[in-house]
């Protein structure tokens, strides 16, 4: 999800103890607004859960830890943890890069989110360990609840000299080169192989820069990797002296063939109830595809030796498939959906979802970054699948 990271602005802070005192944090100030009234059932989980008001980029992807009872929110350069009662419990600043997706590593206990450094030509996978965000303004640069994982992989095809020039070209989507039209990394999301072979990755989806004029950026990039020895290369965040410590290359890379959109995949969710993937983004612009907001991989298929269609010259890759449901583009062979999920998408793995609202209050004259995850059901329903769930059960 894409908005300029802007220069950290440390914040005035709503207490979590006292959800209805703002108090001053030397360095700057942020907000936080106290949530509404849970709606949730004794033995279920709320409505909703606010994510507060901040001094911050917009909602990028949230995150729960359901055995834990807290919800994470991504806003550009700040991360938020909360309790289901959407009353804030820590924060984690610092961060002059591009945070997006989020997801729970239920396997190690921790938040996994995606990075960029465009300027630097670097990109990470964000590890945050939960357990250690225990206050408000917490520095990502200082303490010890970041770890980082350099993504090489990622770096070669954004900075892929495509038109032979000898000249990289910089975060633009106005020319040839970044191969498959990569503008970073956003969606991440935790699932099985998808070569059908079993076992548990981290899924990371590739940006992908907005370009009618060209044809190969037609497809979405996926990435997987096996973290279970991630510790190796974990570092901390240095931003005045960005590492290089990661795997050579991914476990496996994967095509979804969609039509371009507007940076790619937002945000990526697997369902342990279908056993399908979402890929959540924003509207594409080529009139020769139907630029749904959402769509399906089939879970059921492994993916499959094919073509990467549109290349300066002929390639083959893993290819997955979109579920054949939803809406249908005859001429491009494109299915999809109609729905929200851009900001935010937590699959339940039993046909609900939080699915994220993001917004804008004005406080004092300041402008704040809202967000907040609302519960839904899967309907399947054509065009928009989800339906608000209400109260949980």
């Amino acid at each position: 999800m894409r908005s300029r990271p802007r220069t950290h602005v440390a914040t005035l802070l709503l207490s979590a103890v006292l959800a209805s005192a703002v108090l001053a944090v030397s360095g700057g100030s942020a907000h936080a607004r106290t949530p509404p009234p849970s709606s949730a059932s004794a033995s279920g989980l709320p409505a909703s859960v606010d994510g507060g008001a901040w001094s911050s980029g917009h909602l990028q992807g949230t995150a729960i830890d359901r055995r834990r009872g807290h919800m994470y929110f991504s806003f550009t350069d700040l991360l938020v943890k909360t309790d289901l009662a959407g009353r804030a419990i820590g924060s984690v600043t610092g961060l002059t890069g591009h945070l997006g997706d989020l997801d729970f590593n239920s396997a190690d206990g921790r938040v996994y989110g995606s990075l960029e450094y465009k300027a630097a030509r670097a990109f990470y996978v964000a590890i945050f360990d939960g357990s250690r965000i225990t206050r408000m303004n917490m520095d990502a640069r200082t303490t010890d609840v970041l770890s980082t994982v350099h993504l090489r992989e990622v770096v070669r095809d954004y900075t892929a000299d495509m038109n032979g020039d000898g000249v990289f070209d910089g975060d633009t989507g106005n020319t040839p080169d970044h191969r498959y039209g990569c503008s970073g990394i956003d969606g991440v999301a935790f699932g099985p192989d998808l070569n059908g072979r079993g076992g548990g990755r981290l899924t990371v989806a590739y940006g992908v820069y907005s370009n009618t004029a060209r044809t190969d950026n037609d497809h979405q990039v996926l990435l997987q990797y096996d973290v279970r020895d991630w510790r190796k290369y974990e570092r901390p965040l240095s931003e005045d002296a960005l590492h290089t410590s990661g795997p050579a290359s991914p476990a496996g890379k994967f095509f979804a063939y969609t039509g371009n959109t507007a940076y790619g995949v937002q945000n990526l969710e697997y369902d342990g109830d279908s056993g399908n993937w979402l890929m959540a983004v924003y509207k594409g612009k080529k009139a020769a595809f139907p630029n749904y907001t959402l769509y399906v991989l089939d879970g059921s298929k492994p993916a499959r030796r094919g073509e990467v269609k549109g290349q300066p010259r002929p390639e083959s890759g893993r290819i997955v498939s979109l579920l054949p449901r939803g809406l249908h583009h005859e001429p491009s062979g494109v299915y999809g959906y109609e729905s929200a999920g851009q900001y935010g998408l937590v699959s339940l793995d039993d046909g609900r979802y939080y699915v994220a609202e993001a917004g804008t209050v004005d406080s004092e004259g300041t402008t704040l970054q809202t967000g907040r995850a609302v519960l839904h059901r899967w309907t399947g329903a054509v065009p928009n699948p989800f339906a608000v769930r209400g109260r949980a059960v």
